[in-house]
């Protein structure tokens, strides 16, 4: 048997990964209406389910997308219809986190709010308005400011080595968005989005794997008179720690929209979407002071791809602690 690594345990696994746990979904890569989900696909990752430590958290985290589709491929982004789209995206967020030094039902909850905002460039080869048929080659246009609001609240238990994650989240829709754009920022609806999380995580050999599954119920655009349809999300990662300090692993997501989109301004009919990705994952963990940090790149590469974008992005997270929380009176 290996011996343990140094200064690791469950518990301070979750306080040095919280952002895994604790990132908002946020309106940024293609599927449902125009190709525009809810759920950004690998937000989660290592330790998703494993419970964080009592304190104040400021996860910080950029995100980059590139991404195109096939000049067949019709997708329908508010007044117009377009072929051959391709988008790029650079955003930033932040997540203060409240975890609180009490338990609910033997868990562990926690409490967190995303902002943030970037820039987002969109191009078509043809679009065709739905308003009055105009045809335009080459358009193209691109969106910068602030993006939707996105509160969660989660609750997390721990086992030995198994540890579980259940969460509820959605979107306020106030950030950047016009229908008669291409490019957004904002989703321009609601939507709910439940689901859990399952790490397994050996602090003897420093193994872990995380797998976070979800469902969403978007909300009807009233812009565009489009209820995007129910979507599924599988979040994963297999890691290994090297060291107290260095970890490595590969990331990956699948996406698959269970019911196609409705209402009487869809002009695509039938909209469903799907896609998959895989890459790799680097991690690691520092003391500043007395607080513990971490710093986590990850990259995802697409494939699978049916009415949505294929591309890759890349994620860089920082976990800021901003300190304990008061001990329960």
């Amino acid at each position: 048997m290996l011996s343990p690594l140094p200064g690791f345990s469950a518990r301070r696994a979750g306080e040095l990964l919280i952002l895994a746990g604790l990132l908002l979904v946020w309106a940024c890569t293609w599927a449902d209406e125009g190709g525009v989900p809810f759920w950004l696909s690998g937000q989660y990752s290592s330790f998703a389910a494993v419970p964080q430590q009592p304190g104040w958290y400021i996860p910080t985290q950029l995100y980059y997308y590139n991404g195109s589709a096939s000049a067949t491929q019709d997708f329908q982004r508010g007044e117009a219809t377009n072929l051959g789209v391709s988008s790029q995206m650079a955003l930033v967020f932040f997540t203060p986190t409240w975890v609180p030094n009490e338990k609910w039902f033997g868990g562990q909850p926690s409490f967190s709010l995303t902002f943030g905002g970037g820039w987002n460039s969109t191009s078509a080869d043809l679009s065709v308005s739905t308003v009055n048929g105009t045809q335009t080659l080459n358009r193209s246009d691109s969106d910068s400011g602030g993006m939707d609001l996105y509160p969660q609240a989660q609750i997390a238990w721990t086992t030995g080595n198994n540890n579980w994650m259940a969460y509820i989240t959605g979107d306020m829709p106030v950030g950047s968005y016009s229908s008669t754009r291409l490019s957004n920022i904002g989703l321009g609806h609601t939507a709910v989005d439940v689901g859990g999380a399952y790490t397994y995580f050996n602090t003897t050999s420093g193994f872990e794997t995380s797998w976070t599954l979800g469902f969403t119920y978007n909300g009807m655009n009233t812009s565009t008179n489009i209820q995007s349809g129910v979507d599924s999300h599988l979040d994963w990662d297999v890691s290994q720690f090297l060291s107290q300090n260095w970890q490595v692993g590969i990331v990956g997501y699948v996406y698959y929209q269970l019911t196609a989109d409705t209402g009487s301004g869809d002009h695509v009919g039938s909209f469903k979407s799907r896609v998959a990705s895989v890459g790799p994952l680097v991690g690691y963990s520092f003391t500043l002071g007395s607080l513990q940090w971490y710093a986590n790149l990850r990259g995802y590469w697409e494939f699978w791809a049916q009415n949505r974008l294929e591309g890759h992005a890349v994620f860089a997270t920082l976990s800021i602690p901003l300190g304990p929380a008061p001990a329960k009176k």
